[in-house]
């Protein structure tokens, strides 16, 4: 029987590239449509914020793997074409990332103080000048590190893409072991990887939180 050795290795070097790849595309993509959900959380529209906040609750309430089930094979039953596992994966994480992190800054907007807001209207400044030159700029000094944070949970839920057939980090060690049966050094590889992933991504966000003073009286 082979055992495990340098060809599976690197079977789980490129899958954990194409974990990296696929938390990019659901960070970037979750990132941009997140900041949309966090204007519309905002919006002095009622209907508008309404609509962000049904959204919102949809997306946090439904599991991540129902959600790429229903993007993977739902659209499939419903008579289009079935999607790429890549597409699928990274369409599924990107509305569940939207979700978290759309809540996670519209907080932050929010726990600017009040009188920011007012001063910058003393200026004269239009509601978008008072946002984005004003407001987003200390929004973001408290968001950096729980985004950071929210980007290791990212990270770990990309394991759950093998369910629509894509093949990242877990689902590697899978496929090695039902090949050379060895569960115990395959997976203690497997989470070794995330560990060099995840450990210098939750180490910046601690020292971010630091620096920035986060949390602290």
């Amino acid at each position: 029987m082979p055992t495990f050795g340098p060809q599976h290795l690197w079977f789980l070097l490129t899958a954990a590239g194409w974990t990296l790849a696929l938390s990019a595309i659901a960070f970037i993509g979750g990132g941009l449509l997140g900041f949309g959900v966090a204007l519309a959380r905002i919006s002095p529209n009622r209907f508008v914020r309404g609509l962000a906040s049904a959204y919102v609750q949809v997306v946090q309430g439904t599991p991540l793997l129902i959600l790429l089930f229903m993007i993977y094979f739902g659209l499939a039953i419903a008579g289009f074409d079935q999607l790429p596992a890549l597409i699928a994966a990274g369409a599924g994480l990107t509305i569940y990332a939207s979700g978290f992190l759309g809540e996670i800054w519209r907080g932050c907007i929010e726990a600017v103080p009040r009188t920011q807001w007012e001063a910058a209207e003393c200026l004269a400044l239009s509601p978008w000048q008072r946002l984005t030159r004003v407001v987003l700029p200390q929004a973001m000094r408290l968001a950096t590190a729980p985004t950071v944070g929210f980007l290791v949970q990212i990270v770990k839920n990309t394991s759950l893409a093998s369910v629509v057939g894509f093949v990242e980090l877990s689902q590697a060690g899978k496929l090695i072991n039902n090949s050379i049966f060895q569960p115990f050094i395959i997976f203690v590889t497997v989470a070794l990887f995330y560990f060099a992933i995840c450990y210098p991504l939750s180490a910046w966000s601690r020292g971010l939180e630091r620096r920035l003073n986060v949390g602290r009286r």
